[in-house]
């Protein structure tokens, strides 16, 4: 079973109030963006992989990884050209597995992953990846798990993991996880996403020196108005953080609409840009 996960950007992210579990109530609309993904291929025991040839074939030395489950029934086999620095049993789509294993009887499965959606852009690849393995799981395994409850699994794999199980237009709320379908009208507009190289931002980082606070306008009221006027109501607080460490995301977010884009922005915790210009 072989899947595409994409990334999300956020239009609007207001960081409303810091709460007692350590979290913070957010206030943002995720929207699926396909322009960049991953490919993630999930099988059971032994049956044919697609994609590990291609893997072996195209990566090598730390740009390959692989890990085994201490009892024997996970093998997963992570790819990415700029390198693998992370323990592939703490990829999230291993731990999609793990979570769903401590619940139900899971046969051996072998995930593998190409990486190619940025990692630390604030585009949430790596959680598009736990949602997506984690329905690719259930399906394998014959588990009958509605959305919702792939979602509730989701939200414990990560903030912001729960909407790639929906994977439209959703506004989040809560640490993220907590998600209202919503109806926005973007075919007028062509989408850019930039990720420049060099840049990784940390979430922690980005929440460090952050001061949280109230909107008087909910979301849905400002994504209401035209999109021409956007760009100064429409806000990501944490480009206050992101920009005062690294000036170069701003001056490529002025480049944008240097450029002609009617509404530029940070998404998520950063450091990817992106950009809307009416066609």
């Amino acid at each position: 079973m072989i899947a595409y996960p994409n990334v999300k950007l956020n239009l609007g992210l207001h960081v409303l109030r810091r709460r007692p579990d350590g979290y913070h109530d957010l206030d943002t609309l995720f929207v699926p963006y396909t322009g960049l993904h991953d490919t993630l291929e999930i099988i059971t025991g032994d049956d044919y992989s697609r994609t590990s040839a291609h893997l072996q074939e195209t990566y090598s030395g730390t740009q390959l990884a692989q890990g085994i489950s201490p009892d024997g029934k996970l093998l997963i086999t992570l790819a990415r050209k700029e390198g693998v620095d992370w323990e592939p049993l703490k990829d999230l789509t291993a731990r999609a597995y793990g979570l769903l294993a401590e619940q139900y009887k899971l046969p051996p499965m072998k995930i593998y992953l190409e990486k190619t959606s940025p990692v630390g852009a604030g585009l949430g690849g790596g959680s598009a990846d736990a949602a997506f393995a984690l329905r690719m799981i259930a399906e394998l395994a014959g588990l009958d798990l509605s959305d919702a409850e792939l979602a509730a699994y989701a939200a414990r794999l990560g903030s912001d993991c729960a909407f790639f199980v929906y994977n439209r237009p959703m506004l989040g709320s809560g640490r993220g996880e907590i998600l209202e379908p919503f109806d926005i009208d973007l075919s007028g507009c062509r989408v850019e996403v930039t990720v420049p190289e060099g840049i990784a931002v940390s979430t922690a980082d980005a929440y460090r020196g952050i001061v949280p606070q109230e909107r008087e306008k909910p979301l849905r009221e400002i994504l209401a108005r035209p999109v021409e006027e956007w760009k100064d109501v429409l806000v990501n607080d944490f480009e206050t953080t992101v920009f005062a460490k690294y000036p170069r995301l701003a001056e490529i977010k002025q480049s944008l609409y240097d450029a002609g884009a009617v509404y530029a922005a940070m998404s998520g915790s950063g450091s990817a840009l992106f950009a809307l210009y009416r066609k």
